[in-house]
């Protein structure tokens, strides 16, 4: 047991080890020759002070992100082979004979090592963004946030592990299946409460007060037959310079809504272009390709899970004192399983997504026509968020979702010069 906790440790120190050397040696951020004195140059529009804080906070960032993303695996794993997780059951059952309640401690006590290996992390980043003047927010309220997102957490992970549970206990061949059916309709639950339950327990929201500004908008969302009757903002300016925009929620609850952030650092040009690129994912359909994408991952991934957690213990459930899936003491085996799939689908995912983002640009420069308000908000939004313009190839296939800034500007000069 100590050579594995020992090898563990070592491999995760040599892979330290390999990302940082390659995020502050090896990694290629130089700008195509072509693109050089362009608009999409951040030479052109960041002042040297602000090149070497956006290079020096993207490196550090992206050391953070790569350090802290095996860390969930190997507590799991350790968890797993030293026996804690089984340790953490029987503790649970000596408190209760109730399921239900052996549930609910059993997720607090994960939830709470879970939380305490990542803290240090979390408060790292926490303390950089602020260093370099991205977030605001003080520590108290930084905080708040941590302990209102923890028992969040653990109420909604409740519900479904309980639910999970009952049908691996009944269900022990097609526990999968019925669990895949019943997350459909969580998922568009989810979505549905997410605008008008969760987010206001981070933030405060309300109409957007710019009248003028929120007719714009609507007149965008009328031309692109986008039915919306009000637009929101939302109080973020006590917590970061950052600025964005999106759209969330489903049916009736479906919002557009903007940071304050946005609405005090951008011009009316600016902000219509955002818009309307929001406007394009909602136009071209990307909220249900997404979905439905997630759905179908999701069916390959439960059985997956299903099939490769039963290996795992029939191999190995003596050394993890885990006899059978159906004990809750293989909660964080599934949950180590579910992490490296989604993993493991990330660049993938990543690439569609990146792909839809690009055709939401397209989409607003066609609705809007303004291509120089266009390029004044993307560089606004590398200001305000000291993003890199032009990220490692490794750091864009794992981490973006959006495409690196130098595209997006690149793709909107080219567009002026076809006009």
């Amino acid at each position: 047991m100590k050579k594995i906790v020992t090898l563990t440790l070592v491999g995760y120190l040599l892979y330290a080890l390999a990302v940082t050397f390659y995020i502050w040696v090896g990694a290629d951020t130089s700008l195509p020759d072509e693109l050089v004195g362009t608009k999409a140059d951040p030479t052109t529009f960041l002042s040297n002070k602000e090149l070497i804080l956006s290079e020096e906070y993207s490196k550090i960032r992206n050391t953070i992100y790569f350090l802290t993303l095996p860390v969930e695996w190997v507590f799991y794993f350790l968890l797993l082979v030293l026996g804690g997780a089984r340790a953490i059951q029987a503790w649970a059952e000596k408190v209760t004979r109730h399921k239900t309640l052996q549930t609910g401690i059993y997720l607090f006590w994960l939830t709470l090592f879970s939380t305490v290996i990542h803290f240090p992390l979390s408060y790292l980043r926490y303390s950089l963004s602020k260093d370099y003047g991205i977030t605001v927010q003080s520590y108290s309220g930084w905080m708040r946030d941590q302990v209102v997102g923890f028992w969040e957490g653990i109420l909604i992970m409740w519900i479904v592990v309980l639910v999970l549970y009952i049908l691996i206990r009944k269900f022990p061949k097609w526990w999968w299946a019925i669990s895949w059916g019943c997350f459909i309709p969580f998922v568009f639950l989810m979505m549905y409460i997410q605008p008008v339950v969760i987010d206001p327990l981070y933030n405060d929201f309300t109409e957007l007060q710019d009248k003028e500004l929120e007719e714009k908008i609507l007149d965008l969302a009328s031309e692109s037959d986008i039915p919306a009757d009000r637009v929101y903002e939302v109080n973020m300016a006590q917590k970061t310079n950052s600025i964005n925009a999106y759209v969330t929620g489903v049916g009736g609850n479906s919002r557009i809504v903007l940071w304050d952030t946005l609405l005090t650092r951008l011009q009316d040009g600016e902000i219509l272009f955002i818009m309307a690129h929001e406007m394009g994912h909602y136009v071209m359909n990307h909220i249900v390709i997404g979905i439905t994408g997630y759905i179908v991952f999701s069916f390959f991934a439960f059985y997956l899970i299903h099939r490769m957690a039963g290996k795992i213990i029939a191999s190995y459930g003596q050394r993890m004192k885990i006899h059978s899936l159906s004990q809750l003491a293989s909660l964080p085996l599934l949950l180590l399983l579910v992490s490296l799939l989604l993993f493991l689908a990330s660049p993938i995912t990543n690439a569609v997504s990146r792909h839809q983002e690009h055709k939401a640009d397209v989409y607003a420069i066609e609705l809007t026509g303004d291509a120089d308000s266009a390029i004044g908000a993307f560089q606004e939004i590398t200001k305000s968020s000291l993003s890199e313009v032009n990220p490692p190839a490794l750091v864009k296939f794992i981490r973006y979702t959006h495409p690196p800034m130098v595209d997006r500007i690149a793709y909107l000069e080219r567009y002026v010069k076809k006009e």
